[in-house]
């Protein structure tokens, strides 16, 4: 799932042809399957869940699939990034780590980086009981 050599951890190539290629999916089951792959590599992505959420939303129970510009501009964006994702730094000792967080109502994310180097991004939406 990742290729990993002096620079850094990145996507799997093969897996960036895929997303590439992936279509806009017309069913629930196919908008689980690109979030699935897409999830996999979330923390190459800021923000990640933020931007997922209107695909998210149509994989609910009893919810109407509504394929609509919101979804299709998450779909684009997940695409986007991860056909660009960054190389993250492996952790060079234990020393100068660095954690931003940003939250909301809706969700949080956060970056962990080392002497200005990203080592991962984290992000979750919040549920709403």
């Amino acid at each position: 799932g990742h290729v990993v050599n002096q620079e850094g951890i990145h996507v799997d190539p093969s897996k960036v042809e895929a997303v590439k290629n992936w279509k806009a999916p017309e069913l629930p089951t196919e908008i689980r399957s690109f979030l699935g792959l897409s999830g996999y590599y979330r923390r190459f992505i800021e923000g990640f869940s933020k931007i997922a959420k209107p695909l998210t939303f149509l994989t609910q129970k009893n919810k109407d699939y509504v394929w609509g510009e919101e979804q299709e501009k998450a779909f684009r964006t997940l695409k986007e990034k991860l056909c660009n994702a960054p190389v993250l730094a492996h952790p060079d000792g234990p020393n100068d780590f660095i954690v931003y967080c940003n939250a909301s109502h809706q969700g949080f994310g956060c970056v962990l980086m080392q002497r200005g180097k990203v080592i991962a991004y984290a992000s979750r939406q919040l549920k709403i009981h």
